[in-house]
């Protein structure tokens, strides 16, 4: 018992440091990122930055269908490193007639009337292609939790890109020259050449220690594991076209904002919605991502069946029953965690967003429908951290039947959510804050199935949820309900209104801070609870 306990310890620790990793990683690459649209924002308009983000989400779409249902499969029990690295070359290979195919429809659809826009396209599909070479070496580090190297790969090729976005466009500026949407280009193809570099090198060394090549190498096959030209995993290659189909509808209801804000909007009020939709992200890809990608990877090994049973099955099935309940644990930690954040979006973020985005993008973006979208962009914040940590569970442990019945149901969101556009922009016009709402309708159905999801396989296997323990505290709760009469209420409010922009945010930010301590100081049993579980006793319980 005491091994088991020591086993899911040290996966709990690696996971738990893993997520720091990624967490600093995604705090820095975003602070950059920041920083450079600050400086941006100085030389684009509203149009330019919406063609931007057009060609941002055909590298985004490539990058997808290549190899997201790789990534969710290959995080199972893989019988070796080789394994995976195996597999990941399928990216490349379905990379290639997806970038074409995608690259014709988008030319097909109507080139912008901006300089270099064609030529753009073409660096973006190059960089595309190159960025996909990476998978094998990623696939590698996943699999042998080095999230160190993925940091290092990872924060070099976001200051590369960064520069050379940058860069290139204060140069144009300089020298007076209409470079259109180049920049963006440039700083696509320095990211995906500086993430292979990295990547190739750190990773080279742990090949001869770990015995695997990042290059194509024959595999022994087992009798769970056949393969197919002593190449591929038979079961692995199933449970990835399982999950294609899956991963198709997902894309379309998660990137659903996008297209639809590209098919439905102006250059202009895509621009604006970029730059609101960017901002009010952070969070979602500062903080939730990275526990969610290793949640996800640390579910996948405790709820795993028992590939090495011991002697008696009285011992295997409690070894099973402490992984499950620790899983059970580790999920509502999360959620409760997240239901904090949450109660921290929706409260404090729409009187402060359109103040701070008045403060860092000036006064011509804060004009624009981008201060309303940002504001209801808030209250969409905990749909996102709520499916984000339940569908990690999901694809941690779903079976093929279950991804099926998944598929299924995410057909039928896609309907509403389209239904939901129908409403909320085409009859009652409410352009990018109709996207934000239609997005939080899809993501409250997928919530929905996933708590479902979640009840019946830990009901099915004796193990309970204490879903009681996700909600915040009642006194936290209660000073939520009672802060928008505070913000009408401040007492300082008249006074330092006089000082503009910043006196009044440094008026509703003052409040916001009571709020933070007396909810944090409510939620301190909690907090200490998430710091023993992340640093757990370096001797295990005899």
């Amino acid at each position: 018992m005491s091994n088991s306990k020591s086993k899911s310890n040290s996966l709990l620790s690696a996971s738990a440091q893993g997520a720091t990793f990624l967490i600093l990683l995604q705090v820095g690459s975003r602070a950059l990122t920041f920083a450079v649209n600050q400086v941006l924002l100085r030389f684009l308009s509203p149009s330019l930055l919406g063609i931007s983000a057009q060609l941002e989400l055909f590298s985004i779409s490539v990058l997808y269908f290549a190899r997201e249902s790789l990534r969710v499969a290959l995080q199972r029990q893989a019988p070796s490193v080789q394994t995976v690295v195996n597999l990941s070359y399928l990216a490349s290979l379905f990379g290639i007639p997806l970038t074409y195919g995608l690259a014709i429809l988008w030319l097909g659809s109507g080139t912008p009337d901006v300089p270099y826009c064609v030529d753009a396209l073409g660096i973006y599909c190059f960089a595309t292609f190159i960025e996909l070479l990476t998978e094998p070496a990623f696939a590698a580090v996943q699999q042998k939790l080095l999230y160190r190297i993925r940091a290092s790969a990872e924060s070099s090729a976001t200051l590369l890109r960064c520069l050379g976005t940058c860069g290139s466009a204060i140069w144009a500026s300089k020298t007076n020259v209409n470079a259109g949407v180049l920049p963006f280009a440039v700083g696509q193809l320095a990211y995906a050449i500086t993430l292979l570099a990295v990547y190739t090198y750190k990773t080279r060394p742990l090949t001869k220690t770990n015995d695997f090549s990042l290059s194509l190498k024959r595999i022994p096959p087992t009798a769970a594991h056949p393969t197919l030209y002593r190449y591929f995993s038979i079961p692995l290659l199933r449970l990835t076209a399982s999950l294609t189909l899956q991963s198709s509808l997902k894309y379309l209801l998660t990137q659903g904002d996008s297209i639809l804000i590209t098919a439905l909007a102006s250059l202009s009020d895509q621009g604006a919605y970029a730059l609101a939709a960017n901002y009010g992200g952070l969070i979602a890809r500062m903080l939730f991502q990275p526990i969610e990608e290793s949640s996800r990877n640390l579910f996948a090994k405790l709820c795993a069946d028992n590939p090495n049973p011991t002697p008696s099955p009285e011992d295997q099935d409690r070894k099973q029953k402490q992984n499950l309940a620790q899983a059970s644990k580790i999920l509502t930690t999360v959620l409760h965690l997240y239901a904090l954040i949450s109660l921290f979006a929706i409260t404090l973020g729409p009187p402060l967003a359109p103040l701070l985005l008045s403060l860092v993008a000036g006064k011509s973006w804060s004009a624009t429908s981008a201060s309303a979208v940002l504001a209801t962009y808030c209250y969409y914040i905990p749909f996102l951290a709520l499916n984000g940590v339940t569908e990690a569970f999901v694809a941690a442990v779903a079976t093929t039947a279950d991804l099926h019945r998944q598929s299924l149901a995410m057909g039928l969101f896609f309907a509403v959510f389209a239904g939901s556009v129908w409403v909320f922009i085409g009859q009652l016009r409410w352009g990018g804050s109709g996207v934000v709402a239609a997005n939080a309708v899809n993501m409250g159905l997928r919530i929905v199935w996933n708590t479902w999801f979640i009840r019946r396989f830990f009901g099915s296997r004796g193990v309970g949820v204490a879903w009681g323990s996700v909600v915040p505290s009642v006194p936290g709760t209660a000073a939520a309900v009672l802060m928008p009469a505070l913000m009408k209420l401040r007492p300082a409010g008249a006074y330092l209104a006089r000082y503009g922009v910043l006196g009044e945010l440094v008026s509703v930010g003052a409040v916001a801070g009571v709020f933070v301590v007396h909810v944090l100081f409510w939620e301190q049993r909690f907090l200490r609870e998430c710091y023993r579980m992340l640093r757990p006793s370096s001797h295990p319980a005899p």
